[in-house]
Formats: C-alpha cells, sequence, structure tokens
C-alpha cells in the first residue's frame, strides 16, 4: 500500500539550459550530473574529478587520428557492436490558463503541454454544495470535440497537437466555461497514453477554483496564498469576510443565499500558470570494440568507441584467468586516466572529431586474458552488457574470428557457476531425514488405503511435501541447518487435517483486484462493482479482491481509524455485504483488504500526540510501539519496518492481538469475506498473521510484503535470492498459512521485458528466478495494483508490453491476479482468451515448468506438459516428436501453445 503518490512532476529535477517546448527553439540532450540533494543537473564533467593522475599515460592526442585508423584498417582478431539502452528524462511545462473567450462572455480554461506524447485529459468537475463525490462529469456543453464519458463522473478529452508563433509543437485543450456559480471548481490529471504515466499536482488532483470559498487544499492552480486569505481566480476576499459578519448577525440563513452574496461581489479572474514536467524517454546507443596485436610489441590493442553524448567514463581493468577478478594493468596508460581504489581505472573518452560520440585507445600487456570494462555517464547511470561487465577476450588463440563468432551479448547471458558447497555430514542427516518423510507422504498418497480419502486431505499432504522441500531446499542453500529437529519429529507425527490451506485455497485460483487507486471517488462504487461480479465469473475468474473496507483518513481506505465503521468512500456496510453475497450467487470468493500494521488515532494524548484511539476498539497509547518518535508508544519495540505516516500497532500485546482476532472474525461473519489480502506485512512479525489466520480460518490470504530489489550501479542484479528469500522467510514465518505477492517476479518482468533481456527469466538453476520458482504454492503472482501502476504509478509495468506479463504469469505455476484497469481495456479478450487456456489445461499453481529458452530476445517454457509459451520478439515453436502441439492463442511478442 501506499499513502503518497510519487509525483510523476518529478520535483527532484532541475535542468539547466534551453528548456523543450514553446519556449525554445530545439532540444538538445545533455549530460547528467548527480548532486547530494539528489537534484539531477544538467552540467558537463562534474561527476567526476580528473585530476591529472599519478600515474603514467599514454600521449595519443597527437598521432590518435592516424593510431585509430591503424587499428580499424587492420584486421582485428576481435570486433563487436554492443547495444546500449538507456532512458534519458525530457523536461517541459504543463500550462493551464483562464481568460476570457472570443466572445468575452464566457471564460475558457486550456491546459496544455509543450512536450511530445499521446495526450489524454482526464478530468471532471466539483459541484456546489455537493457533499457525495469529488468528481462529476461537466455539462454537456463544456465538453469538448472528442470527450469520452468514463462512467458517471469523468471526461476524458485528447489535447490537440498545435503550433506557437515560432514553430515550436505544443499540445492543448480548450474548455468553455460559464461562470454561473453551480460549478465549485474543474478537476484533472493529465495521461501519456504511450507510457501509461499519469501527472499530477503535488501528489493530488489539479483543481481549478471557481467559487472563492473552497478550502484551500494545496493542490489548486492559480491560487495566490496570503496569510488569512487566497485570491485564486476571484478578486480579494475583504467584502466577502464584511458580508460573511454581516449573515451571521441574521442569525441562522441560508448557505445557499450567503454564497450566492459571495458570487455577486466577485467577478472571475484569467490566469496563467506553469508546473514542471519530466518524461522518460528510451534512448538507443552502441558501443564498439576492436582488438588488434601489435605487431612491433606484440600488446593488445584496443578501440573503443560509442555514440553516447557528453563526458562518457569507461571504468576499466584486466583479468588474468576465467574468474574475472579485476586489476589494474601495467602503465602506460591513456590521459585523462585516474585510479579508483586500486582495483580499476577510469578514464574519460575523448571526443570525436565530428562531435558524434567519443572513443578511447588502450594498449595492454600479452599474456592477459581480458580485457573488462562498464560505461559511467553519471553517478547515477552505468552501462553494462546484459547485468554483467563488459568482457572482452584478448587471446586470439581462443577466440573465433569476428564474423564466425557468435554475438557476444548473447555469450554475456551465461553467468559464472556457482561453486558447490561441500555438504557437511550433519547437512546430510537433516537433508535425508526430509527425503525419507517426503517418501513417506508420497507413499500415503499412493497407497490403497489412500482411496478412500478426500481429495481435501490429498491436498493437504501435498502441502506437508511442499513445506518439506522448501525446508530441504533452503539447507542445500546454506551451510547450518534452517529447522530444528524437533521441527522434524513434529511433520513426522502431523495427521493431515481435512480442509484447505489459507496459503493456497484449492490451487486453482485466479484473483482479479477489483479496483483502482480512483474507485472511491464515485462514491458508489460497491454498487458498480456488483453489476460486474457475472461478468468477471464468466472471464474465469475465482476470487474478487475488494478495497479497505473500514472508515478512514485516506478516501482510498489505507489509513483506517474505526475498524467497527464499514461506511467507507466505497459505500456503506449494507452495499458491502451486497457485493459479497453477489459475488457469491456468481461462484467467486472475496478477499477483504485489511490493514493491521498500522491505525490512526482520533485523540491527542497530553503532549499533543495523536495515539488514543475510539471507536469500538479504543485503545490507548500502549497499542502504540515505542520506537517511532512520531507518535509516542508506550508499547514494545516494533517487530518489523515502521510506517511513519500513522501509528504502527504493537502486536505483542494480548489485548491488540485478542481485538484483532476478534474483528477477523467478525468480518468473515457479519460480512461473508472469505479470506484476507494483508496490508503493508513488512511492519510486523509473521507469526503474529499465523495467530490471526487461525482464528479466522480464511480460504485464502496473500500478504504483501513489498520491498526494494538488488541493484548495482543502478541496474537491476541478475540474481535476486536475497530478495525473494526475504518474503520466503515471511511466509515461514506464518507457517505457510499465507502467500504473498512475488514482487521478486515482477521486477524482474520489467527489466527482462523493458530491456530485451529475457535470459533474466531463469536463475542459475534453470527456475524461475522470483519467488514461483521456490515455493509456486505460496506465490501470488501480478504485474500491476493500484500502488504500482492507476493513477498513483510507483512501478508501472512496462508501457505496451502488459501482455507479455499477463502471458507470463497466466500460464505459469503461483497463483494469478489481475490487475481491474487492465481487465476493462483493450487488453480484456487476450486476458480472457489466456485464463480460457489456463482453466482448460487445469494449470494450478503447483504445475511443473520446464525453460527451454532463456536468451536476449525471447524466453519460452513448458508448463504441466500441457501448455507451451513463449515471449519476446525472438523465435521459438515447441519440438515436434511424440508430443503434438496445436495453436492457442497469441499476441504481440507472445505466443502460446497446448497439447493436441
Amino acid at each position: 500500500m501506499s499513502t503518497a503518490s510519487i509525483e510523476p512532476l518529478l520535483r527532484q529535477c532541475r535542468r539547466e539550459g534551453p528548456r523543450y517546448g514553446p519556449k525554445s527553439k530545439a532540444f538538445k540532450p545533455c549530460s547528467w550530473n548527480c548532486s547530494t540533494n539528489h537534484k539531477l543537473v544538467f552540467q558537463a564533467r562534474s561527476f567526476c574529478n580528473f585530476r591529472p593522475p599519478k600515474i603514467h599515460a599514454l600521449r595519443v592526442r597527437a598521432s590518435s587520428t592516424a593510431l585509430v585508423e591503424t587499428v580499424k584498417s587492420t584486421d582485428a582478431f576481435f570486433k563487436e557492436t554492443f547495444p546500449l539502452k538507456r532512458t534519458e528524462t525530457v523536461e517541459g511545462t504543463i500550462f493551464i490558463r483562464l481568460d476570457h473567450g472570443q466572445n468575452n462572455r464566457n471564460w475558457e480554461l486550456t491546459v496544455g503541454c509543450d512536450l511530445p506524447g499521446k495526450w489524454i485529459l482526464h478530468w471532471g468537475v466539483s459541484y456546489v454544495d455537493d457533499v457525495g463525490s469529488e468528481w462529476d462529469q461537466p455539462p454537456t456543453e463544456m465538453r469538448p470535440p472528442g470527450s469520452i464519458a468514463i462512467k458517471d463522473y469523468a471526461i476524458e478529452t485528447p489535447l490537440k497537437k498545435s503550433l506557437s508563433p515560432e514553430g515550436d509543437t505544443f499540445y492543448e485543450v480548450k474548455i468553455d466555461l460559464k461562470p454561473n456559480g453551480a460549478i465549485a471548481a474543474v478537476n484533472f490529471v493529465l495521461k501519456d497514453e504511450e507510457t501509461g504515466a499519469w501527472y499530477q499536482h503535488g501528489g493530488r488532483d489539479f483543481k481549478v477554483p471557481l467559487v472563492d470559498y473552497l478550502q484551500d487544499d494545496r493542490n489548486m492552480v492559480g491560487a495566490k496564498r496570503s496569510i488569512d486569505m487566497w485570491q485564486g481566480a476571484l478578486g480579494p476576499l475583504s467584502k466577502m469576510l464584511h458580508k460573511t459578519e454581516a449573515s451571521h448577525t441574521d442569525g441562522a440563513g441560508s448557505s445557499t443565499e450567503s454564497r450566492d452574496l459571495k458570487q455577486e461581489s466577485w467577478s472571475l479572474e484569467g490566469f496563467s500558470e506553469e508546473q514542471p514536467i519530466a518524461k522518460q524517454v528510451a534512448i538507443d546507443n552502441s558501443v564498439t570494440v576492436n582488438v588488434r596485436k601489435c605487431p612491433e610489441t606484440s600488446k593488445n590493442i584496443l578501440y573503443v568507441e560509442t555514440d553516447l553524448p557528453g563526458n562518457v567514463v569507461i571504468h576499466w581493468g584486466v583479468c588474468r584467468d576465467d574468474t574475472k577478478k579485476w586489476e589494474i594493468p601495467a602503465a602506460p596508460h591513456p590521459p585523462d586516466t585516474m585510479a579508483f581504489k586500486n582495483k580499476a581505472l577510469r578514464t574519460r573518452l575523448q571526443p570525436k572529431e565530428g562531435g558524434d560520440g567519443c572513443f578511447g585507445l588502450f594498449t595492454v600487456d600479452e599474456g592477459l586474458e581480458g580485457f573488462l570494462f562498464v560505461l559511467k555517464l553519471n553517478e547515477n547511470t552505468w552501462l553494462k552488457c546484459m547485468g554483467n561487465d563488459f568482457y572482452i577476450p584478448l587471446s586470439s588463440s581462443s577466440s573465433l574470428p569476428a564474423k564466425s563468432r557468435q554475438s557476444l551479448s548473447e555469450s554475456a547471458q551465461i553467468l559464472e557457476n556457482n561453486v558447490e558447497a561441500n555438504q557437511k555430514g550433519s547437512i546430510s542427516e537433516y537433508t535425508s531425514g526430509i527425503i525419507n518423510e517426503i517418501r513417506t507422504l508420497v507413499s500415503d498418497i499412493s497407497s490403497e488405503s489412500q482411496k478412500t480419502k478426500t481429495k481435501e486431505a490429498q491436498e493437504s499432504i501435498l502441502q506437508e511435501i511442499e513445506k518439506l522441500a522448501a525446508e530441504a531446499y533452503s539447507v542445500f542453500r546454506s551451510s547450518v541447518p534452517t529447522f530444528s529437529e524437533e521441527a522434524v519429529v513434529e511433520a513426522e507425527e502431523l495427521k493431515p487435517p481435512v480442509k484447505i490451506c489459507s496459503g493456497t485455497g484449492t490451487g486453482f485460483e485466479i484473483l482479479c483486484q477489483g479496483f483502482n487507486w480512483e474507485s472511491h471517488k464515485s462514491g458508489r462504487w460497491y454498487i458498480e462493482l456488483k453489476e460486474r461480479a457475472s461478468e468477471l465469473s464468466s472471464l474465469g475468474f475465482t476470487v474478487i479482491w475488494l478495497p479497505p473496507p473500514t472508515d478512514s483518513v485516506s478516501p482510498e481506505g489505507y489509513m483506517p481509524q474505526d475498524l467497527y465503521n464499514l461506511n467507507s468512500r466505497y459505500g456503506n456496510i449494507d452495499e458491502l455485504k451486497e457485493v459479497v453475497k453477489r459475488f457469491h450467487e456468481a461462484g467467486m470468493k472475496a478477499l477483504g483488504d485489511v490493514v493491521l500494521n498500522h491505525r490512526c488515532a482520533q485523540h491527542q494524548n497530553k503532549n499533543g500526540v495523536w495515539n488514543i484511539f475510539g471507536g469500538r476498539l479504543n485503545w490507548d497509547d500502549r497499542a502504540v510501539v515505542a520506537d517511532d518518535p512520531h507518535f509516542q508508544g508506550r508499547g514494545n519495540k516494533s517487530s518489523g519496518d515502521n510506517f511513519h505516516a500513522a501509528p504502527n500497532i504493537d502486536h505483542s500485546q494480548d489485548f491488540v492481538r485478542k481485538d484483532i482476532r476478534e474483528w477477523l472474525c467478525w468480518l468473515r461473519n457479519e460480512i461473508g469475506y472469505d479470506g484476507w489480502r494483508l496490508d503493508f506485512v513488512r511492519g510486523f512479525w509473521g507469526g503474529y498473521v499465523k495467530d490471526y489466520l487461525e482464528a479466522s480460518e480464511p480460504f485464502f490470504a496473500v500478504g504483501e510484503y513489498w520491498d526494494s530489489l538488488s541493484y548495482t550501479y543502478g541496474e537491476m542484479d541478475h540474481n535476486q535470492d536475497a530478495h525473494r528469500q526475504r518474503i520466503i522467510d515471511w511466509i515461514n514465518a506464518t507457517n505457510g498459512t499465507a502467500g504473498a505477492f512475488d514482487v521478486t517476479t515482477k521486477g524482474i518482468l520489467h527489466s527482462a521485458l523493458e530491456r530485451c533481456e529475457y535470459w533474466r527469466l531463469s536463475d542459475q538453476k534453470g527456475k524461475p528466478p522470483g519467488v514461483v520458482g521456490w515455493w509456486p504454492s505460496r506465490a501470488v503472482t501480478f504485474i500491476e495494483n493500484h500502488d504500482t501502476g492507476s493513477t498513483q504509478g510507483h512501478w508501472r509495468f512496462p508501457c505496451g508490453k502488459e501482455m507479455q506479463g499477463y502471458a507470463y504469469i497466466l500460464t505459469h505455476p503461483g497463483t494469478p491476479s489481475v490487475f481491474y484497469d487492465h481487465i476493462f481495456s483493450h487488453y480484456r479478450s487476450e486476458i480472457g482468451a489466456l485464463i480460457s487456456l489456463r482453466n482448460r489445461n487445469n494449470i494450478h499453481c503447483r504445475s511443473t515448468i520446464q525453460i527451454i529458452k532463456a536468451e536476449r530476445d525471447v524466453y519460452a517454457a513448458i508448463i504441466g506438459e500441457k501448455v507451451a509459451v513463449k515471449i519476446g520478439p525472438g523465435h521459438y515453436e515447441p519440438p515436434s516428436g511424440p508430443q503434438r502441439w496445436s495453436f492457442a492463442t497469441e499476441g504481440k511478442d507472445y505466443k502460446v501453445w497446448e497439447a493436441s
């Protein structure tokens, strides 16, 4: 969850130099610098200090042209061009203008942008005295041509391309306004359909006020603030204050009449305002390396050139064997070279004479195995080869001629093999015990007596096998056992209960997230969603994930106050019961989104700190953890990471756990929820979750354990074992009673699809690289949700590649979750086809998987020996043989087959 939007406006970004937009003639790429205050500044050479090095330098400037021509004209034993993919931030402005229309009677609101893109204005209005929805649809006469209604609360209007008098391109839309006093404000956000990004004002909707008595929300435009008043699009408020005082002397009068008097005293005033905007643009570059032997000295001469702009630094070294351990080569070195921590050298590449790119010449001794390097654009931007250092072989005998060699960029996918640790005798004893236990359980499930047992009992045995297998795997991955002998004895004595595990349900679940970040704005979301129940069920979904039901400080529901008050911005408690009942009638289960980590207080303590709670659960500050200084709790220290926007609940307190158990059981009985989506579980120990789930006995439960993946030099690492292990550890802490969202898989899909690096979709052991590769029955896979996408866009999936992501998660093991916005979009039919294929081939959370290809531009796998899938622009066809395959479905850069 999140309560604060990431601002695509990138307030931390600043550029020195010409702006790309109507005020400038041209846009020129600039180099970047990262300062300590995290503001990106366009400035040359500032990111690296090139003082004269105290090492010998090879002077190439005087004869560089001749030497370069010699290297390029001589037959090289190695020559390769590597693609470089990067993003560049382009800056511009969103401009908002209110002025008179052509007839000087009506007003005209203009919203525009000076960056290229497919821009859409998503907008609505607020009416005077409307206490319901924040957004409503405007009158028909206000809607510009080409506008499309979005349900009953918003309009989407495309911006039209225009030219400024100077010949610069910009995009704008004009809305006619009639100041009749009925409309209080115009609300909008700007959307770029090319990237799927939403642009807001300070993390909230833009608001243009049209009356002078709105509360200042700090997201208004055209508002000039002072100590006691703001002016906005209207005149000064001094007269209004006099009239307000007069109205008080008359006793209780009509608020509408009072506001009409205010409106009569002022006329609308125009304004023009600009807001910064930044957009990420994909840039393709390349680097070429030539290597030849010097006939006089037998040394290796390397020529490196690239079309990257600005001041490019090459961070380089050499290695003596296949371990690829970096070391500094002997002098001489190129000019502008400095040593880095006695492990590598940094050289600023020299600009080409034509100004298009840069180059460097390097001489290294013979007898070395390879030349290693990465390219540095600034402190935050390092360019590597498919996640690894560039490696150039220096031995001509070990390298094929350049024309007959395979692309090094393909071979760079192959990482160094991990050294297998020798297993100690004690570890062998532990693992032997686990293997014997698994064999016993397998014999039990296949025995003659097992024929009389129910399917649920067999499912439970499979769960025990999975737990033991996960423990065995963790032993092999570490040097000490991760479980005790008592745990093994306890597992041997366990008799499988005849019930479905809340961590997996039946194993065939397909989740639908039934809301987005804007759903609360209609004020009647439960009613709207109820009408979709039959439709979602017919698509093949089995579980609906509903939004947070409790009274909340934030309208989205993730800052709960009174847990027993279920009248929210999505609807009231009766409407909630109705929507759950309707989904049950459609054959679907319903998950409640519960926030257990934190709770907003309703009263202040004697120090003025908000840590005293109200409602039925009127806890005091003993319910708040002691190590969050913002809320001065008197509980124990937190068992997880603190969420600093609200008091973090101390789950170690007996009265807290008792109240939460009772509340969850009440929700199950009163509302009819079948399970839980658990928000921000990183904030408290998973053992408490086990306690709550055992009490409430959900059909299905999934936790949101979201933290950062592993990066090096700003680029995602190939090995994400540490990240998925943290999620596995949390699942283990719940004793496997809950699954978890597979954030690891989402992150890896991002890099694989965005950078055309499909080799990332296989780990070093040839398994899926996320949680789904280690514990598939507890992995809930997804590509987008209300935090990562929607109007928040914290971590938006690569635009235009969403169906590749769904082709992956809907054909693979794990429990897939599909985002509401994607279902009701142009992806609907493709998603429906993939769900239908998954169901008819009985793909489930534990289905087997065999990865066939994981290369630069293609990934292919066979799942359950029934489904074959490939994603990426590269080619793949299932192998011919005794298994016959028939085409099932396809889309842009993905294709699926099923066994005939």
